[in-house]
């Protein structure tokens, strides 16, 4: 199975080369660009000042942050979680930015610029001309909002996951009459928790009792010449 990594920051500005730093980071892990359930979640001391502007973004003080790690003491973690597999994010240049800055501050190597998956190029291909925040895909897609009073890098993750299911058609992916190689869990989500569901295979009679069903339709629609 192919694994990638989703991930979302809060920041106390939008200029990493102006000083501004990550204090929030979530990322979800993704198997065939489908949520598992496992995901990293830090809130970061960012070692200076969160101008009003950005706390009006995210609800994040310098007063929440009071005794949280700075980066260094949540890089080696983050760093394995992310291993060496593709990274998904939202406007995903402006979150490197910020990574590769922090990375820098600590002498650690920049991220490879072609592990990136951008959702909002993703998104601006499929919606040409259309709003294509995290708000607007998930209004567009009916992904419920009620959670998001303000951004939060974990909560914001779990949405974008299901905006990306839907991005690379991810809601029809297991849908199929043929025969199911796999036990792999399917993942639903309601922001805060995470439902499992297992594949259903059916059993000998069962599909023998569909099949003497099937012969009792009047021209199934998939046995009719298009």
């Amino acid at each position: 199975m192919t694994r990638s990594v989703l991930f979302d920051t809060e920041t106390t500005g939008l200029e990493p080369h102006l000083g501004h730093r990550i204090i929030e980071i979530a990322a979800v892990e993704l198997l065939n660009d489908l949520p598992t359930g496992k995901h990293f979640h830090a809130l970061i001391d960012p070692e200076r000042e969160i101008p009003t502007d950005a706390t009006r973004v995210h609800g994040l003080t310098i007063a929440h942050l009071v005794g949280k790690p700075r980066f260094r003491g949540v890089v080696e973690e983050l760093l394995a979680f992310f291993g060496d597999d593709p990274l998904v994010a939202h406007n995903a240049p402006f979150d490197f930015a910020f990574l590769n800055r922090e990375f820098g501050l600590l002498g650690l190597p920049s991220l490879d610029p072609t592990r990136m998956i951008d959702t909002l190029m993703m998104a601006k291909a499929r919606f040409p001309g259309l709003p294509n925040s995290l708000d607007s895909l998930c209004r567009r897609l009916s992904i419920d909002l009620t959670a998001r009073t303000t951004h939060n890098a974990l909560l914001d993750c779990w949405l974008l996951a299901e905006v990306y299911v839907e991005l690379t058609g991810g809601r029809q992916r297991g849908f199929s009459l043929g025969i199911e190689t796999t036990s792999a869990p399917l993942i639903t989500y309601t922001h805060s928790a995470v439902r499992m569901a297992r594949l259903v295979i059916p059993t000998v009679l069962e599909k023998a009792a569909h099949a003497e069903l099937v012969t009792r339709l009047r021209e199934p629609l998939w046995e009719t010449a298009a």
